[in-house]
This record gives structure tokens, C-alpha cells and sequence, in this order.
């Protein structure tokens, strides 16, 4: 069998009792992983791991539980039901540690799948909008499998591969894994004003996707010199960076460079990226390892939350004990900041979920898990304004962030708390 195959050829190499490693987000490669489910009647106790993914997740159904075990990093909404059906699992993990599970050998790796740009006449191919663990999987896993796409953006940094280090390749042409912008809503531009408000000149900026950081970023058009070290990026920063608002020329780290691990937008941001310099794509051992983010003067993590209580400790990952997403970056970028020079740590969310209830909180729901600390983070911003919580008391933020909470529950968060805790002293 030559380095050209079919998909069905290619995922022949697997085995029972495998464990494959399956490169994330926008990068999914969604014809080897629906290859490889469609072998499942042939195969039992395959492992599939990974970080969030985008697409279809065939493996993920309970139905092929004796043949396939997902481990995801980070929970995706494609294999959110697999805790629940007995057919996955959750390890908990900083984004930045994730590569020393597979350089350590704390978790072996039989088969990578990978999705990779054309070799270059140098025989060069990129991993494009998606580093994040997958550059260490290759490197320790057995085998090497690639889905090939003249779609997938080359970009420059860690993720460039030769044709030597790939074991299988498989040709397809499908549309990158993208999400176009939503609108912004008037509670998410109240939200975005606060943060940007935070946001001095020459601030290295780190930031989610969704319509919050995305509000954040509409604010900043007449700041100047800001920087880009991130764990990912979407649209909205495409316009400040061509109108100079975002050059980097203030980083500590990668100077006159954005830094990020992966991407996810749309077709536009995947055209902006294309073998443009300008944008470096590492590993996220590098890109989130706070002794790095720290080197970078003003730095600002604005991160988000399922709940916070009101004593600063923030859920990120759980709604009570049911797992929703994962640890992901969070730590890394809200501790990298704090002991930034000028930095910042931010955790903006809206007042309420859909259904009225609130997420300031007294208590974190039984179960929850706690992320971010009430030691790390120092402000908390919904749209009714920002609780500043560094060097306070627990009493003192208890005030701070009843009054950001939204106004139907304030009565009913200083009642439960005050009733609990003992103030006297």
C-alpha cells in the first residue's frame, strides 16, 4: 500500500484495542473518523481522544459502545451525550499540559488523525488552523494519518510537517469546519463596553469566540498598538489587525506577531490566515504556558463562566456535577495575566441563562466544578457592570458582586449568603 490511499484504506492500519488521537476544532478530520466508524462491526475497545471537535461524530454512538470508548479533553457538543451513555469520558487537563500526556507516555498513542494543507514542491505540508496537541501526537504516535485538503489554509510556526513524517495520506476537498459572527446582542455590547473599558493601549489581548469577546473587540477600533497572544481567534479580530490597531509591537513574547494554537471562523478568517506571516501557529505548550504569557507588559485574559459565586470562585466547565465542556486554557491565560506587568484577568458572562436563572451566584451548584480560583481572578463583568475583586475581603466581594448580578436575584443572593456565612468577625 503506497502513502496514497482511500480513507477506508488508510484507517485499515487500526486495530482493536487502539488509541487514537483526533486533531481538534475547525480541523476535524471528519472522513477518516467516519472511515473509522465504519468499520466498527470489525474492531472493540478503540479509544478515540481529543479536544473539542466540530462535525459529525459517528464513533460517538452508543450503539458502538464495544467498539469505541471516547476520552475527550475538552467536550464538544458533538460528544456531550457519551458521559451520560456510558460510552466516554473526561479527563481533565490545562491545554498547556495536554502534549506531555503524549511526550510522557502517560497516554500512548497507537494512530494520529490529522488534516493537513498540500505538500509544498518541498514536500512541506501545514496543520493549518489547528495545532493545539496534535504537533506532539505526531511525534509519539505509531502511526501517522492524514486527510489532505486544498482548503485547509498553510500557516506558519509549529505546524509544518514533511511528507516523511506522514505514514498515510488521504486527498479530499471539503470546506473547512467554520462558524460565521452571530449578532451582538444589546446585553453582549453592554458586556463588550465594560471589558473594553479595561483595555488600555499597547494591551496583548487573549480571547474566546462568541458574540461577548467579539462585542469586546467592536470597542477598540480607536485603541492603538495592541497585541495577540491567544489560545484561539475568530473573526473579529481580522478588522482591527488590518487597520493596525492590532501589530503586536508591544509583546513580550513573538513580538510583531500574533500567537495562537487554533483558529475557527469563517471562510473569510481562513483566507486572512493563508500563508500569512503575520499570524504564528504553536503548540499549546507553548502558546498557553503562562512563564510565557506573563513576558507579555498589559496583558489581558477575558474568559467566560458557566456560574461564579459571589466570593470570585468561577465554574467553567460543569452545570453541577454534569460535565459540559473542560478545563481547556482558562488557568493558564487568567494566572499568565495576573503576574503580567499591567495585566489583567477578566471573566465576563450575562447576568442570567435563558431561562432567567442566575449565574452570580452564593454557592456554586453541588458538584461544580471550580476552574478559575476566587484567588486568581480579579474582575468580574456582566452587563450590569464590573466587580473588581483584587486584594478584597470575602465580604467585600460579596458586595462587589451582588451588584453586577442581575437586579430580579440581588435580594435573593445577600439573603442566602449572609444567612450561611458569619461576617462578625
Amino acid at each position: 500500500m503506497g502513502k496514497y490511499v482511500s480513507a477506508d484504506e488508510a484507517v485499515k492500519i487500526v486495530k482493536s484495542n487502539d488509541r487514537i488521537y483526533v486533531q481538534a476544532a475547525a480541523a476535524t478530520p471528519t472522513v477518516l473518523t467516519k472511515a473509522v466508524s465504519e468499520r466498527a462491526s470489525e474492531l472493540r475497545n478503540i479509544e478515540i481522544c481529543h479536544l473539542h471537535t466540530e462535525g459529525d461524530a459517528p464513533y460517538a454512538n452508543p450503539d458502538l459502545a464495544a467498539s469505541f470508548h471516547v476520552n475527550s479533553f475538552f467536550i464538544g457538543k458533538n460528544v456531550r451525550h457519551t458521559l451520560a451513555a456510558g460510552n466516554g469520558s473526561y479527563t481533565p487537563v490545562f491545554l498547556s499540559e495536554l502534549p506531555h500526556l503524549f511526550r510522557k507516555k502517560v497516554l500512548p498513542l497507537d494512530v494520529v488523525f490529522i488534516h493537513v494543507s498540500p505538500p509544498d514542491i518541498h514536500g512541506y505540508c501545514s496543520l493549518g488552523v489547528s495545532v493545539e496537541a496534535t504537533l506532539a501526537a505526531i511525534q509519539n504516535a505509531k502511526t501517522v494519518i492524514a486527510q489532505v485538503n486544498p482548503q485547509m489554509p498553510r500557516t506558519f510556526g509549529d505546524g509544518i510537517l514533511h511528507l516523511s513524517e506522514i505514514d498515510y495520506l488521504v486527498e479530499v476537498n471539503v470546506p473547512i469546519h467554520g462558524h460565521e459572527m452571530e449578532p451582538i446582542s444589546a446585553l453582549e455590547d453592554r458586556i463588550g463596553s465594560h471589558i473594553a473599558s479595561l483595555i488600555d493601549d499597547k494591551s496583548t489581548l487573549q480571547m474566546g469566540i462568541g458574540s461577548i469577546p467579539n462585542a469586546a473587540l467592536t470597542k477598540l477600533t480607536n485603541h492603538k498598538d495592541l497585541g495577540l497572544h491567544t489560545e484561539m481567534f475568530s473573526d473579529g479580530v481580522i478588522d482591527l489587525i488590518q487597520s493596525g490597531v492590532i501589530n503586536c509591537n508591544f509583546k513580550g513574547t513573538t513580538r510583531g506577531r500574533v500567537l495562537a494554537t487554533f483558529l475557527i471562523g469563517s471562510k473569510r478568517l481562513y483566507d486572512f490566515v493563508h500563508d500569512n506571516p503575520f499570524i504564528e501557529m504553536k503548540e499549546s505548550s507553548a502558546v498557553n504556558d503562562t512563564a510565557r504569557i506573563r513576558k507579555n507588559p498589559k496583558m489581558v485574559a477575558i474568559n467566560s463562566a458557566i456560574e461564579v459565586d459571589v466570593t470570585g470562585q468561577v465554574c467553567a466547565d460543569s452545570i453541577g456535577a454534569r460535565m459540559y465542556s473542560g478545563v481547556g486554557g482558562q488557568m493558564d491565560f487568567i494566572r499568565g495575566a495576573s503576574l503580567s506587568d499591567g495585566g489583567k484577568a477578566i471573566i465576563a458572562l450575562p447576568s442570567i441563562t435563558k431561562n432567567g436563572e442566575s449565574r452570580i451566584v452564593p454557592f456554586l451548584k453541588q458538584g461544580a466544578g471550580v476552574v478559575s480560583t476566587r484567588s486568581h481572578v480579579q474582575y468580574i463583568i456582566t452587563e450590569n457592570g464590573i466587580a473588581d475583586l483584587y486584594g478584597k475581603t470575602l465580604k467585600q466581594r460579596a458586595v462587589e458582586m451582588i451588584k453586577i448580578a442581575h437586579p430580579n436575584h440581588q435580594e435573593w443572593i445577600e439573603k442566602e449568603y449572609y444567612n450561611l456565612v458569619n461576617f462578625k468577625c
